[in-house]
């Protein structure tokens, strides 16, 4: 017999009045670009509270090794190569890339609370610099170093987080059922 799945606000992250995502709509470019994605890094944040490092690590399914864990770090290193490496004009290395392992951010992810720990504050380092960098930016129109417009690159950032979250529901719904949001 199989078990017939029920969906409903017991199985979500958080009821509606406390969702830290904004309920509100955003108004003008700046607003929407920067809300969205701020919303979509919550986003991430509740996929993957309250679980611990070997859950955080726990790869979806043969041959894959994406993990929620994996994805924390995929997502600082792509918010370190779009705004440090990109518009910022950092000149040193990727984050969770060598020469011998470019998928290092999720070959890497290890159910290991220091992994986790490291991970987790790599990832809130480079969404701090970022959110600095596009406040500072006089406008969306702004070009970085290596000739971007910063509109576009928040409009990309989005796009990464968007499709990253999916993913992330999966995950979370094979380790302890959560759905949604």
């Amino acid at each position: 017999m199989t078990e017939e799945r029920q969906f409903g606000w017991s199985n979500m992250f958080v009821a509606p009045e406390d969702d830290p995502r904004s309920q509100e709509g955003y108004r003008g470019e700046r607003a929407v670009l920067v809300g969205y994605l701020d919303d979509y890094r919550k986003t991430l944040e509740l996929k993957c509270a309250g679980l611990d490092a070997e859950q955080l690590a726990r790869r979806s399914v043969e041959p894959s090794t994406m993990s929620l864990l994996g994805l924390i770090r995929h997502l600082a290193g792509v918010e370190h190569y779009w705004f440090r490496i990109h518009m910022a004009g950092y000149d040193g290395p990727r984050l969770y890339r060598s020469g011998d392992d470019r998928d290092e951010d999720f070959n890497g992810a290890v159910g290991d609370p220091e992994v986790v720990r490291e991970a987790w504050e790599t990832w809130r380092a480079e969404v701090a610099f970022a959110e600095e960098y596009v406040a500072a930016a006089p406008d969306m129109g702004f070009t970085g170093a290596k000739g971007d417009e910063l509109r576009g690159i928040l409009v990309h950032m989005i796009e990464e987080y968007a499709r990253h979250m999916g993913h992330a529901d999966l995950l979370r719904e094979r380790i302890d059922g959560r759905v949604g949001q």
